[in-house]
């Protein structure tokens, strides 16, 4: 048995946070400073935080790579597997030309580059959190700005920055499940307060989606629908979180935010050539008169009709129950850790959700378009073994990047940065979104950071005479703007629009909108626990 200590390093929690906080620190340094490909500085961030727990922390050497193993095998599966499936997918879209009929569906809407991003990576990307997450909406939103001409590093830079407000009710709430699971808080209530917080996010995003695609230009002529956008979205989300359901909430905000956008009569308006110019620098758009059969325009939406159909109906309480009913639970082997109080770790028990697992929807959705499309089984079999080829070097980034955070997890590691942070006192209402910002930066996942995180939220509210639901949604409003400096979502990224070994590049980009909205939500947690803005609290 090991059991799990806050304080390893001479009795102190600020050196103990300190030291527990260097693999963290040397994965992001290797890749913003360094320029080092992203799977090589994940797999000495992985040894480094094996050092950390071994040497500061004593966990014994067995329990250690038993539980970078389990990591490992958690970045597998479910997330890669949903990834890979998206992807291929996408694949077979390109391979029987549907892609293109899509790609120039989206380019009569508006020929505006700026509108394009917001349709494609905020709206469409929201949906497609909203059903599958973990990285399939910046891989398929990012290859598609791409396919619409614009340059690889601006695709994947504006889908990871749009991949920020539906995160936290994505893969149909499931961050927000989780967190009322690990607190013991009521879903509702929770759900409502993450609801009062992101989308005050959904107002900004576009906004700056537009700057970062054509600077003061792009704010200055598309700021009306960008802002029309934001809102629809933002009030849709607020109302399906509050109102109706957690696990609808993305969706409604999704279509709401394009039905928005659509009705402005701005975003229809043709973009000046120069605008496109500056913008557009791979392939154009010039196809768009090109007039594609209604059938064939039909086919070309089909596999992400079927995606949201299967994901839909299999959140039919009958079809719930029964694919949950394949889930296996069994003890990790090697695996004996116990947490300060004695009670034993989640991390001791392997939950595999076979069937119900949104890759294993993915491909079912997958299967049928191979049929819908027309498509040879021996093509489509090619296809997903050529994306598995293609994903191999963010497979080992993945994996290597899981077992990190889980070894950081299951040693005390990433409760000792929790504690020091829950220790701020006056200043912890401020504070707790970076702790959630934290623990995504190093899972990739906010279901993930509330599951490390948000129990020891509530304790530091109760702690603190805080709001315990203020302070775990904060968790979670605040681990969403850690999603785009990910090492696991830049690998993502960078797979998909074929730009393998710049993730540092990418994260230089990022990362100061990372801080920057971060900041922003540290202020709006701050004044929710004060006289200030905490009439905004149900």
């Amino acid at each position: 048995m090991y059991v799990q200590e806050l304080e390893p390093v001479a009795g102190s929690l600020g050196l103990s946070a300190l030291v527990a906080t260097l693999p963290l620190v040397i994965v992001l340094v290797l890749l913003g400073g360094v320029r080092m490909k992203a799977h090589r500085a994940g797999l000495i961030g992985q040894a480094a935080a094996a050092l950390v727990a071994r040497l500061a922390y004593g966990m014994p050497l067995g329990q250690t790579l038993s539980s970078a193993a389990q990591g490992a095998v958690f970045g597998l599966f479910p997330i890669l597997w949903i990834v890979v499936n998206a992807l291929w997918v996408y694949r077979m879209t390109v391979r029987t030309r549907h892609f293109d009929i899509l790609r120039r569906s989206f380019g009569r809407l508006s020929d505006d580059p700026r509108i394009q991003a917001l349709v494609v990576a905020f709206c469409f990307g929201a949906l497609l959190e909203a059903l599958a997450g973990f990285g399939a909406p910046v891989a398929i939103c990012s290859v598609m700005l791409v396919a619409l001409g614009f340059d690889p590093v601006r695709a994947a830079v504006v889908a990871l920055v749009a991949n920020t407000a539906p995160v936290a009710f994505g893969a149909m709430g499931t961050p927000v499940v989780t967190l009322a699971q690990v607190t013991g808080l009521p879903l509702d209530t929770v759900a409502s307060v993450v609801g009062r917080q992101t989308p005050l996010l959904a107002l900004v995003v576009p906004l700056v989606l537009v700057g970062l695609v054509d600077g003061r230009r792009g704010l200055r002529e598309t700021w009306v629908p960008a802002l029309v956008c934001g809102v629809a979205f933002a009030a849709a989300q607020f109302a399906a979180s509050n109102y109706v359901s957690a696990q609808l909430a993305d969706i409604g905000a999704a279509l709401a935010g394009a039905g928005a956008l659509v009705a402005v009569p701005h975003a229809r308006r043709p973009a000046a050539e120069p605008v496109r110019a500056a913008v557009l620098t791979g392939v154009r758009s010039e196809d768009l008169d090109e007039e594609d059969p209604r059938p064939e325009v039909l086919r070309a939406y089909a596999p992400y009709a079927l995606i949201v159909t299967i994901f839909s109906v299999a959140q039919i309480p009958v079809g719930k129950d029964w694919l949950a009913g394949a889930t296996r639970t069994f003890d990790w082997p090697f695996l004996n850790v116990v947490g300060q109080d004695g009670k034993p770790v989640g991390g001791n028990v392997f939950i595999w959700p076979i069937v119900s697992t949104g890759g294993t929807l993915v491909l079912l959705a997958g299967l049928c378009t191979v049929a819908v499309l027309g498509m040879h089984a021996r093509v489509a079999v090619e296809e997903w073994l050529a994306t598995v080829r293609e994903l191999r070097f963010a497979i080992l980034t993945v994996t290597s990047v899981l077992a990190l955070a889980y070894v950081m997890n299951l040693s005390g590691q990433a409760a000792t940065i929790g504690h020091f942070v829950a220790a701020a006192g006056a200043g912890l209402a401020f504070l707790s979104p970076v702790l959630g910002w934290f623990g995504v930066a190093v899972s990739g996942s906010d279901t993930s950071a509330n599951a490390l995180f948000g129990a020891l939220q509530v304790s530091a509210a109760h702690e603190s005479g805080l709001s315990p639901e203020l302070l775990a949604a904060a968790n979670s409003s605040g681990g969403v703007l850690g999603k785009m400096i990910s090492p696991q979502n830049l690998t993502i990224a960078c797979a998909a629009v074929g730009l393998a070994g710049r993730e540092g590049d990418l994260l230089r980009k990022v990362l100061p909108w990372s801080v920057g909205l971060l900041l922003v939500m540290c202020l709006i947690v701050a004044g929710q626990s004060s006289p200030v803005l905490d009439w905004m609290l149900p």
